[in-house]
């Protein structure tokens, strides 16, 4: 594993799927099956996969993720009013 990956996982890394796969502890016909299926998303970068942290740590805590797309939309409601005001 890489020194990142010990240290926790970066939300702004890219990580390979070999890095990914130990971090999630899965098999690597499972990690394709995750990618196949969307439950990861990745971007093709020179016929492999590169997968974001941000997307690592979304698989591992879907509650955080909650709790960002619900603080995001507090924010943007307001930011929405405040524009309209114009």
């Amino acid at each position: 594993m890489t020194k990142e990956i010990d240290s926790g996982i970066k939300p702004n890394g890219v990580y390979t799927t070999e890095e990914t796969r130990e971090v999630l502890r899965v098999s690597e016909s499972t990690i394709k099956r995750m990618l196949k299926n969307g439950l990861i998303r990745a971007n093709k970068v020179g016929g492999q996969y590169r997968i974001l942290g941000k997307e690592i740590l979304r698989v591992l805590s879907p509650a955080i993720e909650k709790e960002v797309v619900k603080s995001y939309l507090s924010l943007k409601k307001k930011v929405v009013s405040g524009i309209n005001k114009w």
